[in-house]
């Protein structure tokens, strides 16, 4: 038999369902999250990560992520109107990397400055078509 408080709650539970206020909430039909899945440790900060949208790479340790972006380097100033807008994105990533390179975090890997002129020259050749 449930205790007097439990007893107040199921029926709490049973009048909200009567009233249909459990019909149609968001995910029903779903499974809950992580049900089904291996334990993983880090589930919380998973699930953060999707729920807000934030890009895994953010995890990364700098230099890994100083070296994602210089290979993505060419399609983050593919768009770019002007050379001046696409030198300045290159001064901006070679003033982290440089700062990297002045006080070294993180596991050691081989991180260097991009050459403006060769960022440069590949824009020019994808806004051509060369």
């Amino acid at each position: 038999m449930l205790g007097g408080r439990e007893a107040a709650v199921e029926a709490q539970i049973r009048a909200a369902q009567e009233r249909g206020e459990f019909d149609n909430l968001p995910g029903a039909g779903r499974p809950i999250p992580g049900r089904g899945e291996p334990y993983h440790e880090s589930w919380w900060i998973r699930s953060f990560l999707e729920r807000e949208a934030i890009p895994s790479d953010l995890l990364l340790p700098t230099p890994l992520q100083l070296r994602r972006r210089l290979e993505r380097l060419d399609d983050e100033v593919r768009d770019l109107p002007t050379e001046a807008g696409v030198r300045a994105v290159v001064r901006d990533l070679n003033a982290q990397v440089v700062d990297w390179l002045r006080n070294p975090t993180g596991p050691q890997v081989v991180v260097r400055p991009a050459d403006p002129d060769a960022v440069v020259r590949r824009w020019r050749q994808a806004r051509t078509g060369a």
